[in-house]
């Protein structure tokens, strides 16, 4: 389970860093993620119920930095209409 932790740690630091590069305007390649998380993926299947559950918090936190990525991806690549100060 050790392994599996820490590769969803790093998963979670990874999404965390792009986000934050992201926020800064550089581009960011997540090439890597993707093959990082289908590894997690494997060892949390490959556990058992009670002990896959206890990484259920890292889990759910690497979901909702991903959700955030994505949406700042999103506003990235098309960002919302400038105000034109109507009023």
């Amino acid at each position: 389970m050790s392994d599996v932790k820490d590769e969803l740690e790093k998963a979670v630091s990874l999404v965390t860093a792009a986000r934050r590069l992201l926020a800064g305007g550089t581009m960011v390649d997540l090439a890597a993620l993707d093959g990082k998380v289908q590894s997690i993926c494997a060892g949390i299947a490959g556990m058992a119920r009670d002990e896959g559950c206890l990484l259920l918090p890292l889990l759910e936190r690497l979901l909702a930095d991903l959700d955030r990525l994505a949406d700042a991806i999103a506003e990235r690549m098309d960002p919302p209409p400038a105000d034109q100060g109507a009023g």
